[in-house]
């Protein structure tokens, strides 16, 4: 076997906009067990030393659930920074900050995507103007090569090799890559197919939140 599917739908995901009164924008999502908080301050003054003449300096806090943030938070951070500077349209706002705080509520399996996915929720709630939405999917492969999306911690832990692509909503382009252990064309190939196939799920549960939390307003 050589990417067969074992497990092809994703986790339930629920999510609240707005938790938080002193952001301009906030998010929380959950997906299966696992939990993130995200809130976005901004476009808002930036210090001179981070000041960019064309375009919003975006900046991204990732805070673990306990403990002191280290180089795994870090990659994370740089990783989600990245992404959102292609997702915001940044030009609009020139000698601004867009800054954005991600909290680990609760890691139950495919915690990166999970942040990524809340904080594109977040910017959608702060009215922060995007090219594009953003959706993350993660997958791994047993050993058995069985592919399974959206994997929990358990089904992360025993992995042998585990993806996380992000695509835009827009034309399905992948505009991040995190991936872990070794693997051939064919695997990938495979997993970026499911993922980007799970991916409308993801784009289609923000437009009905949106809509949702448009129709309370």
């Amino acid at each position: 076997m050589n990417g067969e599917i074992k497990k092809q739908q994703l986790r339930k995901m629920s999510c609240e906009l707005s938790l938080l009164s002193r952001p301009d924008g906030s998010a929380s999502l959950s997906c299966g067990d696992t939990s993130m908080m995200a809130s976005v301050y901004g476009p808002a003054e930036v210090k001179i030393a981070k000041e960019q003449i064309n375009q919003a300096t975006v900046e991204i806090v990732y805070k673990p659930k306990s403990g002191m943030a280290n180089c795994a938070e870090k990659l994370k951070e740089n990783l989600i920074c990245s992404t959102c500077e292609t997702a915001i349209l940044a030009c609009l706002h020139p000698r601004s900050s867009i800054s954005i705080t991600i909290q680990e509520l609760q890691n139950s399996g495919s915690l990166l995507a999970c942040a990524i996915n809340v904080v594109c929720l977040s910017l959608l709630d702060a009215s922060v103007n995007m090219n594009f939405m953003m959706a993350a999917v993660s997958c791994v492969f047993t050993e058995n090569d069985q592919l399974i999306l959206d994997p929990t911690l358990k089904e992360e832990s025993s992995a042998p090799i585990s993806m996380m692509f992000v695509f835009d909503s827009v034309s399905k382009s992948i505009l991040a890559i995190h991936t872990s252990g070794l693997f051939d064309k064919t695997k990938f190939n495979s997993a970026l197919v499911a993922c980007r196939a799970a991916s409308d799920e993801i784009f289609t549960f923000y437009r009905e939140i949106m809509q949702k939390n448009f129709s309370k307003s």
